[in-house]
């Protein structure tokens, strides 16, 4: 019997082990790249929603090691797609992804998968259903490129972005932020670099107003990482308490998960909050701290151009890391598998 596929569903998928594994081959490529290790390698890549970084970063971490994608788009590519088990598919959906798990797995080496949740309930979205379906069903790695509750692809170029800059992370203080935005992201972001940080022994401080808490799930997870790794994580501060003393300032505009599936009191609720941003004034607050953010980022909105801008910025650098973490998971993950 072949061993099972190692998927990348959330970064608690990599043991400490093989966290330190891609951490340390992503600062090697950065410096060196390799030649062609995945020169016979295949990656599939389906996208239920709209990508920029996510699909450019992997593409081309994929061909820079001499392997080739297939990129699919929901909609203008393929149709809908069934996840739920044992369905009497009498609608829209006219294949189960059990069924086309099965054979995109005979074409290809790997599937990376960008879900889009239904946003109607965050219990029902929460589940990460159609990630976790093809996870059950295919025969070759998947990775997550952002469902509902993680983003484990970004959490490894945020860490590894936290290491270039601040050395040992251990102990180190960061402040995770909410910001303003007419369209805030889902919380998987959020969730993930909590776990990421907490996991390094970072001291995290999370600030977000009222009715902006994140997965109280994710959270009890956060509690017990902090327990583990002997560090602190403090949730739902001010603004102006987490950014004291803060060496990383990592803002991030997300749902409320309160008011998730309700557009209108969301609405509502986020337009009395414009004075959450991160501008000179807020910078100052902290210990001369640099500033994360994994964009797409509105500025002078979420962030002012001064910051963004300024010497302070880690924003293109974070983003540009996508690209080198990217290449050692699949570097390590596929050769691995040959």
């Amino acid at each position: 019997m072949p061993a099972p596929p190692r998927h990348l569903i959330r970064l608690a998928d990599l043991s400490d082990e093989a966290l330190g594994d891609v951490l340390d081959l992503s600062l090697r490529l950065k410096r060196r790249p390799a030649r062609t290790p995945l020169s016979a390698s295949t990656v599939g890549m389906l996208f239920f929603r709209g990508s920029l970084r996510t699909r450019t970063s992997l593409e081309a971490a994929v061909q820079q090691l001499g392997g080739h994608t297939i990129n699919l788009t929901a909609t203008s590519d393929f149709w809908d797609l069934e996840d739920r088990e044992g369905s009497v598919m009498d609608g829209r959906a006219p294949e189960h992804v059990k069924d086309a798990a099965a054979v995109l797995s005979r074409y290809v080496d790997a599937l990376a998968i960008r879900p889009d949740p239904q946003g109607q309930t965050w219990a029902l979205d929460r589940r990460d259903a159609q990630i976790m379906a093809w996870s059950r069903h295919a025969t070759v790695p998947v990775f997550n490129m952002e469902s509902a509750l993680w983003h484990p692809l970004q959490a490894l170029a945020d860490l590894f972005t936290l290491r270039e800059t601040l050395g040992e992370v251990r102990g180190r203080r960061l402040a995770l932020v909410w910001v303003h935005s007419p369209e805030p992201a889902s919380p998987a972001v959020a969730h993930s670099l909590l776990h990421a940080a907490l996991r390094s022994g970072m001291e995290v401080s999370v600030a977000h107003p009222p009715g902006f808490s994140l997965d109280e799930g994710v959270l009890e997870e956060a509690r017990a990482l902090a327990d583990q790794n002997r560090t602190t994580v403090r949730l739902g501060l001010g603004l102006e308490e987490a950014l004291e003393g803060a060496e990383i300032v990592y803002a991030r505009s997300w749902q409320s998960i309160g008011d998730y599936g309700n557009l209108t009191l969301e609405a509502s609720r986020r337009g009395r909050l414009t004075d959450w941003k991160i501008g000179e004034a807020a910078m100052e607050r902290t210990a001369g701290a640099r500033l994360m953010h994994a964009m797409p980022v509105r500025r002078n909105v979420e962030v002012t151009d001064a910051i963004l801008d300024g010497p302070c910025s880690l924003v293109h650098q974070q983003a540009e890391n996508r690209l080198h973490t990217q290449k050692a998971l699949l570097q390590l993950l596929l050769s691995q598998r040959a």
